[in-house]
């Protein structure tokens, strides 16, 4: 099958060159008609479990809830935030937001309620009677007091030192979003719980078309929503500093940093391709053809994601860089062997060399690509649409690369003139040639540490942990870092977390009717079905849940129902309330702050009542899947709620699903691609051991990685968890390369040292040039404003070289060791 294989592709393709070059060129023309169709995508969604359980239940309270999209501005003033110059920038400010098109509404310290400061009985509030901060006449130290000590408005519109405030900008929504997310959600659910009919099915389909246009165009208009807050902000940082805060602005400050990656990327990686080629092979056609060749594949492949409308997001926002790299590892090896063959051919044509090269090439350079390919189908399995569209980008983006590298550059030889078999002896030689005394003067003391090391990369991996830190993925320079930072430290906390307790009206005890009447109040007579909701064990049950919350160190602003109750009894001189007078008084509160005191806390026709409240995401000591575990464990244990009555939702739980899951799939993945590189390996090889050695320092790189991150504290993110596995399937080519070329160099002299010394000499520097372009390559990503993707390079870099440094000593030691070549004359250390 490999000789029919061989004798079409030499008839096929190398003999016509010029044609293989026309359909090349067509093919590449049909895609880039598609590269405007490239999308790229950081909404919150991009982070989320498809079939994620609690996904569904979030979207169903927060529909329930009509809880709206908002930003916050942090307003911190040189001088006294209640001074007049201070109130009338923030008003100023605030006027300015009200009037763009995006903003609905607007929450802040100057437009809230002022109870206690107006002095009105609870009994004779209006609408009128509640003084605010802007109004005449008010006293500002009383509001001040107010405002800092309320447990509604502290840590939520001002901090407790009365220092900052924020303007909690609510953003209109998208109806005719809502309502296609509201039917594909519908079916979605349908879909994974009874399956889908047919028509349904068709439904769906069609559902999904319009819903992708939808969220286009929304994260377009969202993305522009930024742009307009940031720029009526943006004048009065001269008095203050005035910062910007909030899930819309992380999903665009993100997508900013999605394009300035792809573009850092994509030109860090050219300019250190044409260098790194001219270094290596000093000559113009080496670095001219595998640029042509790396322009090719990734214009190809962008074409591609355009066609089948797969949008980048952050995780596979470094896919162009990854391509440029590996293309070039291959191209490398594929010059490496080319020039080797004209200086061991001689007398031969240039059509033998090239077909001579080729075969002796594509067998290592085909099972690098799969091997590498296997590694990126892991993150198939993970259940992240992202995670899973960049394992299917890298998968199709290798297959093109391999394709494209033995069509196009063998094609281009042959319309160039015979290249020099000259090889410059410089720093690859010096660096090859030492690491080839290693094994053979210092080849114990190679193992010894290999097995120290390997122990201490073990010690390390016990002590890996799993997060996930919005705060921590971005430089502190940055905008979004200092907003979300003094949103975490003096405004509650920025990850929300929601807790829904769930009532039976049957097990609670019933209210004295005597209560009803009550000459103090003069509520006699206002009798309404809904008053008698409000129990006093819902209100134990609301309190003694909401204070569990307030007494937990990693959550700040905690707010609920019992929010509203203390100020009130507050206001009634601390005394409380039965069910029946809340009740009553909750539906005389005027609407307008009932709507914002009320209904997003409590639904009575459901017989619920919700607490929300966010994390502080830069708290060290805050491990978020620990703090979720020990919620649930203590809401049934210590306030001995029935678990069927609470749901825990919010972003901080489903991206915590999602990192936990995407450890998992992982972690029993590996297992999957250690065994199918080890099959691939013992089908290449037919050999149990050589498969064996082959794996050995691939495995040693990626226990040393993980274990220095363990060490380091280093959490694994959802960047940073898919180092095992692509760094797998990258460095294993190294150890298939050195292999195959020691099995047939070995064939020729039978001495496992003199055959080591001229693998180090001839595929070594291979070897070594392409691994130094990917190390340097991954070094690129050091230069993201996103810190999971610096680290990402950094310890993908790192593997790399340990891989490196383990092809070139610990299995050269291997080999000499177990000998798994059969002779009778080998003879070396």
């Amino acid at each position: 099958m490999r000789r029919l294989f061989a004798s079409l592709y030499e008839s096929a393709i190398l003999k016509h060159p010029v044609l293989t070059l026309i359909a090349l060129a067509a093919l590449l023309t049909v895609f880039v008609s598609y590269i405007p169709d490239f999308r790229l995508d950081a909404s919150a969604d991009s982070l989320m479990l498809e079939d994620d359980s609690d996904l569904k239940v979030f979207r169903d309270i927060y529909s329930r809830y009509a809880i709206k999209e908002f930003v916050m501005v942090t307003y911190e003033p040189s001088g006294d935030l209640f001074s007049d110059e201070s109130l009338e920038n923030l008003r100023r400010m605030h006027d300015e937001l009200i009037e763009l098109a995006s903003v609905d509404s607007i929450l802040s310290i100057l437009d809230v309620p002022l109870l206690k400061t107006s002095g009105v009985k609870l009994t004779e509030i209006t609408p009128d009677s509640i003084k605010k901060l802007v109004d005449e006449g008010i006293d500002r130290n009383k509001a001040r007091a107010e405002l800092t000590g309320n447990p509604i408005y502290s840590d939520l519109l001002i901090s407790r030192d009365g220092k900052t405030a924020a303007l909690v900008v609510f953003l209109k929504t998208d109806e005719d979003l809502q309502q296609v997310s509201g039917e594909r959600v519908g079916l979605l659910n349908k879909k994974h719980d009874a399956g889908l009919t047919p028509e349904e099915k068709e439904r769906l389909a069609a559902c999904e078309a319009v819903y992708q246009k939808a969220v286009d165009s929304f994260n377009a208009r969202r993305s522009r929503d930024v742009v307009d807050i940031r720029r009526v902000i943006r004048p009065y940082n001269e008095s203050a500093r005035v910062l910007l805060g909030g899930v819309p602005m992380i999903a665009d400050d993100m997508l900013t940093f999605i394009r300035s990656d792809i573009t850092t990327f994509g030109v860090g990686v050219f300019v250190f391709i044409i260098a790194t080629l001219f270094i290596i092979f000093r000559q113009i056609r080496w670095v001219v053809l595998p640029l042509v060749c790396c322009a090719y594949t990734v214009t190809m492949m962008i074409g591609i994601l355009g066609c089948v409308q797969w949008k980048v997001t952050v995780i596979s926002s470094n896919f162009i860089s990854l391509m440029l790299i590996l293309t070039m590892e291959m191209n490398i090896h594929l010059a490496d062997r080319y020039r080797q063959m004209c200086a061991e051919m001689p007398d031969a044509s240039h059509f033998d060399v090239i077909t001579t090269t080729v075969r002796t090439i594509v067998m290592p350079c085909l099972y690098a690509a799969l091997t590498t390919i296997l590694a990126f189908c892991s993150l198939v399995s993970s259940g992240i649409r992202p995670v899973i569209d960049f394992g299917w980008m890298m998968t199709i983006g290798l297959a093109l690369t391999f394709i494209i590298s033995f069509l196009l550059i063998p094609s281009l030889l042959q319309l160039m003139p015979r290249g020099s078999g000259a090889r410059t002896d410089g720093l690859q030689s010096a660096v090859t040639g030492f690491l080839a005394r290693i094994p053979r003067e210092y080849g114990a003391a190679v193992l010894v540490a290999s097995a120290v090391l390997a122990c201490t990369g073990l010690w390390g991996i016990s002590r890996l942990e799993v997060e996930n830190s919005f705060v921590n993925y971005f430089k502190h320079n940055t905008e979004i870092y200092q907003g979300l930072k003094l949103i975490d430290d003096k405004l509650g906390g920025t990850t929300p977390l929601d807790v829904v307790l769930h009532f039976k009206t049957d097990a609670e005890p019933a209210d004295d009717e005597d209560d009803w009447e009550d000459d103090d109040f003069g509520w006699a007579g206002e009798y309404n079905p809904d008053d008698y909701w409000f129990t006093p064990f819902k209100i134990e049950q609301i309190k003694k849940v909401h204070d569990y919350f307030d007494a937990q160190p990693e959550i700040g602003q905690v707010l609920s129902l019992a929010s509203l109750m203390r100020v009130i009894e507050d206001l009634n001189n601390g005394k409380p309330f039965d069910g029946v007078e809340l009740g009553v008084l909750a539906r005389r509160v005027p609407e307008p702050f009932k709507t914002e005191m009320l209904d997003p806390y409590i639904n009575i026709e459901r017989n619920e009542a919700r607490l929300t409240m966010r994390i502080i995401d830069s708290a060290p000591q805050l491990r978020r899947n620990e703090l979720i575990k020990r919620i649930r464990s203590d809401l049934t244990g210590e306030l001995g709620l029935a678990p069927e009555s609470f749901t825990m939702t919010g972003l901080m739980l489903l991206y915590n699903n999602m990192l936990q899951s995407l450890f998992r799939s992982q972690i029993m993945t590996i297992g999957t691609v250690l065994a199918g590189i080890f099959i691939m390996l013992l089908v290449l090889f037919r050999s149990f051991l050589l498969a064996f050695i082959a794996s050995v320092p691939n495995a040693l790189a990626i226990c040393i990685v993980l274990g220095i991150m363990g060490l380091c504290g280093i959490p694994l993110d959802f960047m940073t968890i898919t180092i095992a596995s692509i760094t797998m399937g990258i460095a294993i080519d190294n150890s298939i390369h050195y292999i195959y070329r020691f099995r047939d160099e070995f064939q020729r002299s039978g001495d496992y040292t003199a055959t080591m010394s001229r693998c180090h000499g001839t595929v070594g520097r291979a070897i070594f040039n392409s691994s130094v372009t990917i190390i340097f390559g991954f070094s690129i990503l050091v230069l993201s404003n996103f810190i999971p993707t610096i680290y990402f390079g950094i310890f993908t870099g790192l593997a790399m070289l340990i891989a490196l440094l383990s092809v070139l000593t610990l299995m050269p030691k291997l080999l000499y060791l177990i000998r798994p070549f059969k002779t009778s004359h080998a003879c070396g250390r």
